[in-house]
């Protein structure tokens, strides 16, 4: 087995890529609902769609292979790819992705931190993003468990005109954490 097989051959040799769309002759049903740009949309057998098509000099694609009888669309096959792309790309663009920012107490956490965090947990609902804050326990800190709790309620408390809390305060090993998700704007 040679290592120099170049970048478009694998082990079993070229790879072919697996289109998204049957095409023409590629179309298994034997009845199909017709679409297009200038067609009314009427039930007809394959061999029709596909004369109808070439008749145009264009492809014959299946849209919806699921439907009863399955849709295809008579459409230049390569415009057809290029506007899908470009809808698949506007799409992604169009997505926020949700961040979670976290934010550290301690807990015997003075009132100036306290302000100092929450002033940034609210720049981040703001922002869209979700906030996690905990109380991680060091050593024996863990013997003042409810300082940690009162914290965080308190904590949510001053956060509730930005955010809602997801969950109550809840402990996991050396961590009591709350999760907000910012309130939706008016």
């Amino acid at each position: 087995m040679s290592f120099n097989q170049g970048p478009f051959r694998g082990p079993r040799g070229p790879r072919e890529r697996e289109e998204l769309y049957k095409i023409n002759e590629r179309i298994r049903a034997s009845k199909v609902r017709v679409v297009g740009e200038g067609i009314e949309s009427q039930v007809v057998t394959l061999d029709e769609a596909l004369k109808l098509a070439k008749s145009q000099q264009l492809d014959l694609v299946e849209i919806s292979p699921n439907a009863e009888p399955p849709v295809c669309k008579i459409v230049d096959y390569s415009k057809f790819k290029y506007e899908q792309k470009k809808k698949q790309k506007e799409l992604k663009a169009k997505t926020h992705k949700v961040i979670v920012k976290e934010i550290r107490f301690g807990p015997n956490t003075d009132d100036h931190d306290f302000e100092f965090k929450l002033k940034h947990a609210i720049n981040f609902l703001k922002e869209g993003n979700k906030v996690k804050a905990y109380v991680h326990f060091v050593g024996r800190q863990i013997v003042y468990k409810e300082h940690g709790e009162k914290l965080l309620l308190r904590f949510a408390q001053a956060l509730e005109e930005f955010a809602k809390v997801e969950e109550l305060p809840k402990l996991e090993g050396k961590r009591m954490f709350v999760n907000f998700s910012p309130k939706p704007k008016k």
